[in-house]
């Protein structure tokens, strides 16, 4: 049954009866009074369109949903939250004292989504990253996984996994740069999420780094057109298993200006790269001895 405030009576007649025919609001129907004939359906609420909200109190009349939910939330939006004004029962407000308390496992939740969301910002990773980071730390959590480890280290190795998976072209060292953790707990979590949960990890293509250094180095296209060329040669044509993808891309890049005579130091290319300049002589003269290249 409806309140008689959602019923409109409408001018028209039934067709069938020639009763009165109403509208109810609610539901966005037209019905007969007397037969229960539906004239129409699935009617068009125009009182909430294209007004715009000057106030609180007119936003929330214009309102059509709440807030949308979101699995970097704790509780996913969908908490319910007692409103203290005008308690009077004992009763009642020991309840609300209650559900004030969260649960260690929201507070787990929030604290992780809290470093999750710091390391995204400001290594502007998009949002399917977050997503997916925050799924791999639930799953983590549900089987007991941070017994014994911490809630950054952890997070920060299911942000790093989450790369790997989605095939985003950035490297441990940058989430090590950004965590407060040590790199060892994280690498530490990173093998056991693999390990447990049973994920195949991605190998990361050494190509796929090389745009992000060469517009830091500031280099032109044709350079890094070259050092593409240099890593997917010796990658067809040797195995990079057990190499840092960072070595490679620098000789690489070391060796492409080399070609090109640009006069361009091993220590800067070294410093954007984030290696040694040790690694990055002795993977340029591996490159140039396998790739038969001569400077």
């Amino acid at each position: 049954m409806y309140a008689i405030s959602n019923l409109n009576i409408i001018s028209d007649l039934c067709p069938e009866c020639d009763g009165n025919v109403i509208s109810l609001n609610q539901i966005g129907e037209i019905v007969c009074s007397q037969c229960g004939l539906v004239i129409k359906e699935r009617g068009v609420v125009l009182s909430h369109s294209d007004k715009r909200a000057y106030t609180s109190q007119e936003k929330k009349q214009r309102e059509h949903t709440g807030a949308p939910i979101s699995s970097l939330l704790p509780d996913i939006g969908l908490t319910t939250v007692i409103d203290r004004k005008g308690i009077k029962d004992p009763d009642l407000k020991r309840a609300v004292k209650w559900n004030t308390r969260i649960t260690w496992e929201k507070r787990n939740i929030l604290i992780a989504t809290t470093e999750l969301k710091r390391i995204c910002s400001n290594l502007n990773l998009p949002n399917h990253i977050k997503l997916e980071a925050i799924k791999l730390y639930k799953e983590a959590f549900k089987k007991k996984l941070l017994k014994g480890r911490s809630i950054n280290s952890m997070i920060a190795a299911s942000i790093y996994l989450a790369i790997r998976l989605k095939k985003i072209p950035r490297t441990m060292q940058e989430i090590l740069d950004e965590s407060s953790e040590n790199e060892k707990d994280i690498r530490r979590c990173y093998r056991v999420l693999i390990r447990e949960l049973n994920i195949k990890s991605p190998h990361t293509k050494p190509s796929a780094l090389i745009p992000s250094y060469v517009a830091t180095l500031k280099l032109n296209s044709n350079i890094e057109i070259n050092s593409t060329k240099i890593v997917n040669a010796y990658s067809e044509r040797f195995s990079t298993s057990g190499k840092d993808p960072k070595g490679i891309v620098g000789g690489a890049i070391y060796l492409a200006c080399r070609l090109k005579g640009l006069e361009l130091t091993q220590k800067e290319i070294a410093d954007v790269v984030g290696v040694t300049e040790v690694t990055l002589r002795s993977r340029y003269k591996e490159l140039s001895t396998k790739l038969n290249i001569k400077v």
